[in-house]
């Protein structure tokens, strides 16, 4: 299958570029591309009823708008959507919408979320993860990154306006591809996607932290910790005996001094491992030096991995430890169970039955 590049990958100046190349020197044809691209959602260029049609015919024969195309669907009974896309290359990747989640004051918002991958697979072998039971494969493309946006809007014939990027793979592993990305989501041009709808979560690359951090782009962070001594967190997250808590937390320390956004720990619990009080004591201590929240999530058990899901008393009594502590804390709850909406999941199973 041959592979043509996408211009959902483009800045304008880009795309003034391409129609330059393609015999097009009217500047105004630059504003309806970008218009049928970003504001219109068209998924092919006959579309595109105002441009000739012999530079829709030029452009359909050396590009493309979806650079992934959905092979399999799955709808939970909570309304959470997994995508499972091929690439142009043969490979797998997953995209979940999340619908309107209930907001921290209680209300109802009407956000649609997506969960967004930024590596086909993931080379940090997480231990509660099935992202990295197959290896990395290799890292998206930004045409790749935002065709998971155009595809899941396609889905929900609706706009995604807050972003996750807490699927498959390690975000700041992909810097090269995930930054120029990020800046065509915020651009208003583009997606326009406000930055503060845009969440980056990292199981710990300090540098891809401090790199990021240098940017300036202002995004929150969420942080895969899922332990609060060394001991603990490398037993879960092999990445700890690289950039142990004291690298991870002094990078923290300066990302926190450049933004205005709280940092979210998030932090799986898993029975036996990481669910004991005196970790919540210690959680709580690192919350408070980060002046940071904290995310609990019940372990969403995955076959072919050991871990499993605290009783819910066990996980009331660390919430409640953690509260005594005067730290915020939400506990969270897997969507999607029903449909393996947990990360990886639905591309193992796939890759499997092949």
């Amino acid at each position: 299958m041959e592979q043509l590049p996408t211009l959902l990958a483009c800045t304008q100046e880009q795309l003034a570029a391409i129609l330059a190349e393609a015999g097009e020197t009217k500047s105004y044809r630059v504003t309806q591309l970008a218009e049928w691209i970003w504001k219109k959602g068209a998924t092919n260029f006959e579309q595109m009823s105002n441009l000739p049609p012999t530079l829709r015919r030029t452009l359909t024969e050396r590009y493309t708008l979806r650079p992934l195309a959905v092979t399999e669907r799955r709808v939970s009974v909570g309304g959470t959507r997994k995508l499972l896309c091929r690439l142009q290359d043969g490979e797998l990747v997953e995209t979940v919408i999340i619908p309107a989640a209930l907001g921290e004051n209680g209300s109802q918002s009407q956000r649609l979320t997506l969960c967004i991958s930024s590596q086909v697979g993931c080379s940090f072998g997480c231990k509660f993860c099935a992202s990295g039971l197959h290896g990395l494969k290799r890292s998206l493309s930004v045409g790749e990154i935002i065709g998971q946006i155009a595809v899941a809007q396609d889905e929900a014939d609706d706009r995604v306006d807050n972003l996750v990027f807490m699927g498959m793979g390690e975000p700041l592993d992909n810097l090269e591809n995930l930054l120029p990305a990020l800046r065509l989501i915020i651009d208003p041009h583009a997606l326009g996607i406000s930055p503060r709808h845009i969440t980056i979560s990292t199981s710990g690359n300090v540098p891809g932290l401090k790199k990021l951090a240098q940017c300036g782009l202002p995004v929150r962070l969420a942080v895969s910790l899922h332990g609060a001594t060394d001991e603990v967190r490398s037993r879960i997250m092999p990445v700890n005996r690289k950039w142990p808590l004291s690298e991870l937390l002094s990078a923290l320390e300066e990302w926190r001094a450049g933004s205005k956004h709280m940092i979210t720990l998030e932090y799986i619990l898993i029975a036996g491992v990481n669910d004991m009080l005196p970790q919540a004591d210690l959680l709580a201590d690192i919350a408070r030096r980060l002046r940071a929240k904290i995310n609990l999530i019940p372990c969403n058990p995955v076959p072919n991995l050991d871990w499993q899901r605290p009783a819910e008393s066990v996980c009331r009594a660390f919430c409640r430890s953690l509260l005594a502590h005067h730290v915020p804390v939400t506990m969270r709850y897997e969507k999607g169970a029903d449909i393996d909406a947990a990360c990886g999941q639905l591309r193992r199973r796939t890759i499997e039955r092949q």
